[in-house]
């Protein structure tokens, strides 16, 4: 992995790079049942592909990529399945923590904490103080997320604040819920991609993702590389940003 500068690169022609990309990540037990394996199988093979997409978005200049690793609603899977995740996440923060320190990536992890076993949590918090200071690749990884529940807790320390007497109501504007997620130091996504060819955001930066380019891709998760991500950069750069503005 290589370090990434302040400035966008570019890929195609004079088109930028997008510097944030935020990844639905679709897939894993239609893949596993397409060959007759466990979804467990799915999952595993869904790690190899975190991996490489990891890799692939330092190399392409993405600052900042954002994985969808599991949701609020995931939880009321049947619990065999939750365990397995979660011992496949066990297993990924021991394993591949030291790999990315050494790549200069920097970990952060977004989702409500407080459903996780407490050794998941210590494992969340010793990688994102071994990172914290990396200046490569910014990875946040969603986990127990869900963004209406994201926006409730903002909107409801945002109300504490006002009761407090700390924050006038009538100052409350975008800005002030923006600063209130749990994204707040992290930019808007720029593209949002969907593996599995499922068209729907599940729950997923819906405030952050207001003005984000959406790319929905056939390839199921497991099978996602280089190539798919570098064709929905290509899409993403074919598209007139205009926040809502006239065109040409």
């Amino acid at each position: 992995m290589s370090d990434i500068s302040n400035s966008r690169p570019q890929v195609a022609g004079n088109s930028p790079v997008p510097v944030h990309v935020a990844i639905i990540m679709d897939g894993n037990g239609r893949w596993a049942k397409a060959r007759g394996l466990p979804r467990i199988a799915g999952h595993r093979r869904g790690a190899d592909a975190v991996r490489r997409t990891i890799v692939a978005a330092a190399e392409l200049g993405v600052r900042y990529l954002t994985l969808y690793g599991f949701s609020s609603e995931n939880w009321k899977r049947p619990v065999e399945e939750v365990d397995d995740l979660m011992g496949l996440l066990r297993h990924y923060l021991r394993g591949e923590i030291a790999e990315l320190h050494r790549n200069g990536v920097r970990l952060r992890v977004i989702g409500d904490r407080a459903r996780l076993a407490t050794d998941i949590v210590t494992m969340i918090e010793n990688a994102e103080v071994m990172t914290r200071d990396n200046s490569g690749l910014n990875l946040i990884v969603a986990l127990s997320y869900g963004s209406r529940a994201e926006i409730a807790d903002a909107v409801r320390r945002i109300a504490e604040s006002a009761v407090a007497g700390r924050t006038a109501p009538a100052s409350i504007d975008e800005e002030t819920v923006t600063r209130a997620l749990w994204t707040a130091d992290i930019p808007d996504p720029d593209l949002v991609i969907r593996s599995s060819g499922e068209k729907r955001l599940s729950n997923f930066l819906l405030w952050q993702s207001a003005y984000a380019e959406l790319v929905f891709i056939d390839t199921l998760w497991p099978d996602f590389g280089k190539d798919d991500l570098s064709a929905a950069i290509g899409e993403f750069q074919r598209r007139e940003r205009r926040y809502g503005a006239a065109g040409d």
